[in-house]
């Protein structure tokens, strides 16, 4: 889906749950996605490209077909998703599709992270299919963080504030780092 629609799908499940059955049988995923609508909107008016960033995209004169593996309820890509939205948003050479994770074809399958159907995945193809960039699901300085507490036993609930928290002071600064090191390779 384009990023539109997902922002309608977003919206169709916050406003009409019943008919998500995932998030009407899941007080958990729904509470997550009403907290990531907000997030999410967040960076979507707040979030600008660097611009480092903004010639890296600028740079790309060839077709490339970006595919963002994701669902409404992953805290993380309530954060990731909206900056890639607007770091491509204006290269007309980039083609951005939405996936979600739980729904076939379960492209997930294929972007596993140690075994997890972590997101949100993106994957960066060129104009033939091939694979030239698979990020996710999180900045590398973050998933070390994630490791780490997740070895040292902390709550869930612990890891996901320290997530939430670096999200906030990071800005948006890693991703864009990693993402313009992964294309000019």
């Amino acid at each position: 889906m384009t990023f539109d629609e997902y922002l309608s799908y977003f919206e169709d499940i916050l406003n009409n749950t019943e008919a998500h059955e995932a998030y009407s049988t899941n007080a958990d995923y729904l509470n997550y996605t009403k907290l990531n609508w907000s997030r999410m909107n967040r960076w979507l008016k707040k979030f600008e490209p660097s611009a480092e960033m903004k010639v890296c995209i600028d740079n790309i004169k060839d077709p490339q077909h970006w595919i963002l593996i994701t669902e409404p309820w992953c805290g993380d890509a309530a954060h990731s998703v909206p900056q890639i939205y607007k770091i491509v948003n204006d290269n007309p050479f980039i083609d951005l599709d939405i996936q979600l994770r739980d729904t076939e074809p379960f492209l997930i399958d294929d972007y596993l992270t140690n075994g997890g159907k972590s997101i949100p995945k993106l994957i960066i193809r060129n104009d033939v299919g091939h694979d030239k960039v698979v990020w996710g699901p999180r900045p590398d300085a973050l998933q070390s963080i994630f490791e780490q507490q997740k070895a040292e036993g902390k709550p869930f609930e612990e890891i996901k504030e320290a997530i939430q928290k670096w999200y906030n002071e990071d800005k948006g600064e890693e991703i864009q780092k990693e993402l313009t090191k992964l294309l000019s390779e």
